[in-house]
């Protein structure tokens, strides 16, 4: 049965679907970025608040600029907007849902001006974004806004004609403006610490650098508040897409599979309004910045503990690492005595039960997250996700053993072969230079350290570096699960 509006009476009973009359839904978010991350989070969330008979007039539009933007249009277009959420439980279990909220999808090059006067609609009160880090184009070495991109010239020359999230919701912003309509917000649900801020600087920067008053006009009435996401959602696969017609008789070009886990804390800084999120498990807040170093710091940080340890030992899926009782151990050491003193009041939160909740969701077999993935982008990672914990610590002369040994594993990892001489593919845009340093261990055991970009001045902290080198050697001499072992003062564990 292919999914569809006409279709919907006909789907299996054990999948829920939409309890509203979709006809009486009307837009009010448009959304750059409709991926599985959005589809299985904010969409979700929209949804089971739409279930509730509540938010029917804050429907999302989604919208693509990039190339690939064009099969998410077409398979949303074939099914109405519709489709298939499967939520896999830790314990096999499954809850299959068709979500309705995305009540339409606009290819912003199939029609420049259609996309535009979208934007400008009265009815649109939210922009939302889950655009990756890359889609903010943040100067890797100044921090800076891009403007040498050849797509941000390119709008900045014609922006009649925008091709970029940036020219499109300008161009939006200055019709709304031309036309006494009042501002939308801009809110950003990528994975980026600041994210709000983040959107808020770099699109105030191609304002300004259309016009300095227009520029000036977006820094004082458009919002960009900040957000904590988080859900497990891997990439959707050939095998997810037989499974859901197999069991549930469901032809869908392209349903969304996910952890059981969720959790959304919003800033609660609207200029238009916004659906009552809060009505739907989400968390409004004056401050998000505790909560996003939790995360941060906790499940960003544990997975660079958990996967170079786990890939030179030879592992390949996430769930089997944390499995064993010596990386889970060591997880949640680490979260305990280092992490967990760098962290802020957490009003609500049980950080103890968090934390175990973290093991649990990472042993997750049917979510099938793999090593390779958590290795990859690691020059990215450990700077803005583990080293503000080791300088903290150092400021306030704690504990710094655990976040070296991670460190070491990386560069244990970066020599680019596992413990059984089998050769390690690291993804990383500075995949060589972290390799020349790594390669140099032999002659210089804090080689990698000098890379001062990365861990700014740790090299000259002995604090640091002795247990740094100490877990450098073990990893060398007895390979990473009898390194964990002397880490967490246990035997060794075997899979």
């Amino acid at each position: 049965m292919k999914l569809s509006n006409h279709t919907l009476n006909q789907v299996d009973p054990q999948v829920r679907t939409p309890q509203y009359d979709r006809k009486q839904a009307s837009a009010g978010i448009v959304h750059f970025g409709v991926g599985g991350f959005h589809r299985a989070h904010q969409a979700m969330y929209l949804n089971r608040l739409m279930n509730q008979g509540q938010a029917l007039d804050w429907g999302i539009i989604g919208m693509g600029v990039m190339e690939s933007d064009q099969r998410m249009r077409d398979v949303l277009k074939d099914s109405d907007g519709l489709y298939t959420l499967v939520v896999k439980n830790p314990d096999g279990s499954r809850e299959v849902e068709v979500i309705g909220s995305i009540l339409d999808f606009l290819y912003a090059p199939d029609d420049i001006n259609a996309a535009i006067n979208q934007l400008a609609d009265p009815a649109i009160r939210i922009v939302s974004l889950t655009v990756t880090e890359g889609g903010y184009n943040v100067h890797p070495v100044t921090g800076e806004f891009n403007t040498a991109n050849p797509a941000i010239a390119a709008d900045l020359a014609n922006p009649q004609a925008p091709r970029t999230t940036f020219g499109l919701i300008s161009a939006g912003l200055k019709l709304r403006r031309a036309r006494g309509i009042a501002p939308f917000t801009v809110m950003s649900c990528d994975n980026i610490q600041g994210n709000g801020e983040v959107a808020h600087k770099m699109f105030g920067a191609f304002a300004s650098a259309l016009d300095a008053e227009f520029g000036q006009w977006v820094q004082e009435n458009v919002s960009f508040p900040n957000s904590m996401v988080d859900r497990i959602t891997p990439v959707t696969t050939d095998a997810d897409r037989a499974d859901v017609t197999q069991r549930y008789g469901i032809e869908d070009g392209w349903p969304v599979v996910c952890e059981d886990f969720e959790q959304w804390v919003l800033e609660d800084k609207f200029v238009a309004g916004r659906p009552p999120y809060e009505e739907a498990g989400v968390q409004l807040v004056d401050d998000v910045v505790p909560y996003e170093l939790m995360k941060l710091r906790l499940l960003n940080a544990t997975h660079q503990g958990l996967c170079y340890f786990g890939h030179l030992a030879g592992y390949q899926a996430v769930h089997d690492v944390a499995r064993n009782k010596l990386f889970a151990d060591f997880l949640l050491r680490y979260m305990k005595n280092e992490a967990e003193p760098t962290l802020r009041e957490l009003p609500g939160v049980d950080l103890d039960a968090y934390q175990h909740k973290l093991i649990e969701r990472y042993s997750n077999e049917y979510v099938a997250d793999t090593v390779a993935r958590l290795c990859a982008d690691s020059s990215d990672r450990i700077p803005k996700w583990l080293m503000p914990v080791v300088r903290e610590n150092l400021a306030a002369d704690r504990e710094v053993t655990l976040s070296a040994a991670i460190v070491a594993s990386w560069a244990r990892y970066a020599e680019g072969t596992d413990e059984a001489g089998e050769e390690i593919s690291i993804v990383d845009r500075l995949a060589e230079e972290v390799k020349a340093a790594a390669a140099k261990h032999s002659e210089d055991p804090l080689a990698f350290l000098r890379q001062r970009d990365l861990f700014g001045d740790v090299i000259d902290d002995e604090r640091f570096t002795t247990p740094y080198l100490k877990t450098l050697e073990s990893l060398h001499q007895q390979g990473a699960v009898a390194t964990l072992a002397q880490l967490t003062d246990q035997q060794v564990s075997t899979r």
